[in-house]
């Protein structure tokens, strides 16, 4: 028996009631699979996918996040593929449209994550799981003191990667969650992933640079190369899955940015 619903990209999906081959195209939703229950059921990852740890090896894998192998999906035969409007790549999602039910996320705040679990949840038959980990995150955001309130926020640029830099700017989920934590974004004025020179970084004088462990795999090594660039600013290398991924993992964010806080008091 077959059900429509409406992915968070406005788009109808015809979905199988109970999905028994799956096949998640994100490694923050796939986590959320394993999480809810669905071990049996996913049958594919990207090479990306690396939580949780203890579960991941015995699925196959279906190339990168933004080059799937389509012949490798077509061979697995899946029900339901999830993605990632800004993870994935246009054109391979569009292939894949073609010949499986393909459910897209599309997320910017937390709020996005809340309704992307709920709605994965319910596609999945797994609702009552979904809520508690729902319920969950936003106790541990509750129970967390609040963001420290400056007349003038800290600001900070967050970089997820290194020849050529590149920022998180507006109109990302990494963007929301420095307001979360309680900073401003340095790169405010510039959108998506821009590019940077060692020139821009220099005159915005962040108070905070955060050298992201993901995507690009920033080190200790790599402060002093930032220090010298922006040398008023204090540089800290953070988890980017705890900036970054908006499913599940999202439970163990509060309590991160607690201790992240403290460490800059």
């Amino acid at each position: 028996m077959a059900h429509t619903v409406i992915d968070q990209m406005g788009q109808e999906v015809i979905l199988p009631l109970h999905p028994r081959r799956i096949i998640s195209l994100v490694p923050s939703q796939t986590e959320l699979l394993f999480d809810l229950g669905l071990n049996d059921e996913i049958v594919g990852m990207t090479r990306f996918c690396i939580h949780p740890a203890d579960k991941i090896g015995e699925k196959a894998r279906i190339g990168g996040t933004k080059n799937f192998d389509i012949d490798k999906i077509k061979e697995l035969k899946p029900d339901l593929i999830i993605g990632n409007k800004e993870e994935n790549y246009e054109e391979g999602i569009t292939e894949l449209k073609k010949h499986f039910p393909v459910w897209m996320s599309d997320i910017y705040t937390r709020d996005d994550a809340y309704q992307m679990m709920k709605a994965i949840g319910e596609i999945t038959g797994k609702q009552n799981e979904a809520t508690a980990i729902i319920n969950e995150i936003k106790s541990g955001f509750l129970a967390a003191p609040p963001a420290t309130r400056h007349s003038s926020p800290l600001s900070c640029a967050y970089f997820i990667w290194r020849k050529p830099y590149m920022v998180a700017a507006s109109g990302t989920f990494i963007d929301h969650m420095l307001g979360v934590f309680g900073m401003k974004n340095a790169f405010s004025d510039l959108s998506r992933y821009p590019e940077l020179t060692a020139e821009q970084i220099a005159e915005k004088k962040p108070d905070l640079i955060f050298l992201s462990s993901e995507p690009y795999a920033f080190s200790d090594r790599h402060i002093g190369e930032f220090k010298t660039i922006s040398p008023s600013s204090k540089v800290i290398i953070v988890d980017g899955e705890l900036f970054s991924w908006y499913g599940s993992r999202l439970r163990h964010t509060a309590a991160y940015f607690k201790e992240l806080r403290r460490s800059l008091m």
